[in-house]
């Protein structure tokens, strides 16, 4: 024994014990090998990332595409402004100058369709040119939109070329437009004058006034984001618990070689942080991609330019920070309920039931919050945080509570034929796996149910009766062409166009009484009617009439407006025409003799009392500040017949105005929210579509060997079928009678905000439809990958 192999004899110094890692370097360490093992898992590691990334893609695209809705809004509403009259534009009122343009407002419809345009006339040699055009259009040419040159040589539109009939020199670029397929136009004239309804403008680029947003408005355009992104929140949540499984198994053989159970959530949390970075980089490259197609994209008539698609910084931002960091706590929160030991994972044992109490606290605190927000006054602002608040929490705690339910209900399942039996059983091993699948269904359905009741409960408030009847006049037409022979010869045309039965026309002046009247004296003025008798019929009850008559027409049941109409039109006595109008006033002297009649109400709902005229009475050809009036009656068996009245308009005067009567008239702002949420809706849909997909073939290929097994026993595939099928219609009609439930308790709240009543409680039949029906296709599309997943090659494993 050598001096060293003494007891008690120091030797050489043992070398130091390495120092732990710090707190900060471990979970670094932990992170980037969870990263490692989502990137370097071979083929299974990277397909399991690729599905978290694809489902995290998705719910991206749809948030950055949201979040550049108020750029496109901002940007649509720049390039509107810019082609309006500019305010400072007052030259209509005076001079032409060598930049002043003549211009009269030629939209039209053609049949679903609105076109915009205007007919111009340059009145100097450098006229001012509105927005995407570089030349001004010379007379008999137009310059077009993309979709209205598209339009007018598409089949179909013989009686729009025949109606712009002008040779097209060129397209209107996309600065001067809305939208891409916006149809507009200007064309080129060398007849207009102020006379014929002209007005004069010297600048472009007006700065419009808008209305006031009703406060039933802003509850619904809330509520709208709300239904919108919730349900892409959840498909986010549940995209990055993609393959947990098979992560818990890799994770139990790490505790086996002395990893501790904050190190396999760290490695976790790692995994999950690496498939929502490159979700959030699939997700950036599915809307840029996405981006250049949107122009070409029409859904419920709206379009947008691919430049005007741009998220806004701050919530693109927010989104790039909120989806790793969600994914993170997501994956934490989801191994609480999961014991990884050395030896396997408790989660294939009974699990301890799901408890009820605080899934239940969540939407009630979201109805408390509406609750207290109270009820929302017709006039007074309206804090959108506490709606927003409360339908989020309402919408979340379904998604909470639909999990319990299907355990609860699934384990209560017993016996049946085969398929079903396989269904129940593996529904009873892992329900949440199922219930996640359609959680975002049961959203989505749930917001929509509300906002359909909101829509239908307030609807009343945003439809206007005007007073129009169909019966007697389908068309009425305005022209403030009356000059020479035009208001005879515009009610003839309309006469003789194929397919009308009968015309109203009149034209329609004022007549003052003359004299010298004080600053703060207004004189009495009242309306003056001129047509023949048969029109005066149909505008005043009148029982004799021959060409020449004259009638003061009193209105019905309105003593004070009677009396003023009398002050203005003396039997006897002169009254001037046209007077402030910018012309010489028209002096007429009102028959001694003339008769006194009551008003009726004409095809449009209005009351015409004052004075009125048959045509051989007064020249309405020496009016000034006239206007041609005529309400049409047509047979509407005759194909096209709008549009042939439309023709005969716009021959008349492109600039006539022609409306459609409708006994009915809707806000257009509503409308506006409304195609917002159908446009909207379509978008979630089809991400909801693709998501569940996603899913449904990740849980497929997780069960590949256990199919291929039950193959292998003789297990037939019509019978896989048929479970697999059934594992998706339990959860699925649990997650909808939840939907329906939530939905008509957070739509009769919000009701009840508005101070009105639920007005159908059945509405949410198709909104239940869709759900299902949206079901059913992605079952189906997920059999044929069933099959193959079904072949002998399952059983091989490494």
């Amino acid at each position: 024994m050598t001096l060293l192999d003494k007891p008690g004899t120091t030797g050489a110094p043992a070398p130091p014990r390495p120092a732990p890692p710090s707190r900060g370097a471990a979970v670094l360490r932990d992170l980037g090998l969870g990263i490692r093992f989502a990137a370097g898992g071979g083929r299974e590691g990277w397909i399991r990332t690729l599905l978290t990334a694809v489902g995290v893609g998705l719910g991206v695209a749809l948030l950055l595409l949201a979040s550049s809705v108020p750029h496109l809004l901002d940007a649509r509403s720049v390039r509107d402004q810019a082609r309006k009259e500019s305010p400072a534009s007052t030259a209509s009122q005076s001079g032409r100058t060598d930049r002043s343009v003549l211009q009269v407002n030629a939209g039209s419809e053609f049949g679903d369709e609105s076109i915009s345009g205007f007919l111009m006339r340059a009145e100097g040699a450098d006229p001012v040119l509105p927005p995407g055009i570089d030349r001004f259009p010379a007379p008999g040419t137009m310059v077009v939109s993309p979709a209205l040159k598209e339009l007018l040589a598409s089949p179909g539109s013989e009686l729009l070329r025949e109606r712009l009939a002008y040779r097209i020199t060129g397209t209107i670029g996309d600065d001067g437009l809305r939208s891409p397929d916006e149809l507009h136009y200007y064309a080129g004239s060398d007849t207009l004058t102020t006379a014929r309804g002209a007005h004069r403008i010297t600048e472009y680029g007006g700065a419009g006034e808008t209305d006031p947003v009703s406060p039933l408005l802003v509850v619904l355009i809330v509520m709208v984001c709300v239904v919108l992104l919730v349900p892409v929140a959840i498909f986010i949540a549940t995209a990055v618990r993609f393959g947990g499984d098979r992560r818990d198994r890799r994770l139990a053989a790490l505790r086996l070689v002395g990893a501790d159970i904050r190190t396999t959530r760290r490695i976790a949390a790692g995994e999950a942080m690496f498939g929502a970075l490159l979700g959030l980089l699939l997700g950036l490259a599915f809307f840029l991609v996405g981006r250049l197609f949107v122009g070409s994209v029409e859904l419920w008539d709206v379009s947008a330019f691919p430049a005007d698609v741009v998220p806004d910084l701050r919530l693109g931002l927010l989104i790039v920070v909120a989806v790793p960091l969600t994914a993170v706590l997501v994956t934490l929160l989801a191994m609480r309920s999961v014991v990884i030991e050395p030896l396997g994972v408790v989660r294939r044992g009974r699990e301890r039931g799901r408890r009820l109490w605080w899934r239940l606290l969540v939407p009630a605190a979201g109805l408390a919050v509406l609750v207290m927000k109270g009820r929302i006054g017709e006039f007074e602002p309206v804090d959108p945080v506490p709606i927003a608040t409360g339908a989020v929490l309402v919408l979340v705690g379904l998604a909470l509570l639909l999990p319990w339910l299907v355990e609860a209900c699934v384990n209560r399942l017993r016996g049946g034929p085969v398929p079903w039996q396989l269904a129940t059983r593996r529904l009873q091993l892992s329900s949440g796996a199922a219930s996640r699948a359609v959680s975002g269904v049961t959203v989505a359905v749930a917001g929509a149910i509300a906002l359909q009741m909101l829509f239908a409960a307030m609807s009343a408030d945003f439809l206007r009766a005007t007073g129009e009847d169909p019966s007697r006049a389908q068309f009425a037409a305005y022209s403030e062409d009356v000059t020479g022979d035009a208001a005879t010869s515009a009610i003839e045309r309309f006469r003789a166009t194929e397919g009308v039965d009968a015309v109203i026309g009149s034209v329609q002046a004022y007549a003052t009484k003359p004299g010298t009247y004080a600053e703060d004296d207004v004189a009495p003025t009242t309306a003056l009617t001129i047509g023949t008798c048969a029109t005066l019929r149909e505008l005043a009850r009148i029982d004799r009439c021959e060409d020449g008559d004259a009638f003061v027409v009193h209105p019905p049941d309105d003593e004070e407006q009677a009396e003023w109409v009398d002050r203005a039109a003396r039997k006897g006595k002169p009254v001037l025409i046209g007077e402030g109008m910018g012309r010489e006033p028209f002096r007429w002297t009102l028959p001694a003799d003339t008769p006194t009649v009551t008003a009726r109400k004409d095809p449009m709902g209005e009351i015409h009392h004052g004075i009125m005229a048959t045509t051989g009475a007064l020249d309405a050809s020496k009016l000034p500040g006239a206007t041609i009036v005529a309400q049409i009656r047509v047979d509407e068996r005759v194909p096209d017949i709008a549009e042939h009245v439309r023709n005969t308009a716009y021959r008349i005067d492109p600039g006539m105005r022609f409306v459609e009567l409708n006994p009915v008239a809707r806000d257009r702002m509503y409308d506006s929210v409304r195609t917002g949420l159908q446009v909207g809706a379509t978008v979630v849909l089809l991400l909801i579509a693709a998501s569940m997909l996603v899913s449904q073939l990740e849980q497929l290929r997780e069960r590949k060997r256990l199919l291929s097994v039950l193959v292998a026993f003789g297990t037939r595939r019509s019978t896989l079928g048929w479970s697999v099928l059934w594992q998706t219609a339990v959860p699925v009609a649990l997650g909808l009678a939840v939907a329906v439930a939530g939905g008509l308790g957070l739509g009769a709240t919000l009701a009840w905000m508005i101070h009105k009543t639920v007005a159908d409680w059945w509405l949410f039949w198709p909104m239940a439809g869709a759900g299902a029906g949206l079901i059913a296709v992605v079952t189906l599309a997920s059999l044929p990958p069933l099959w193959r997943l079904m072949r002998p090659e399952g059983l091989r494993t490494e």
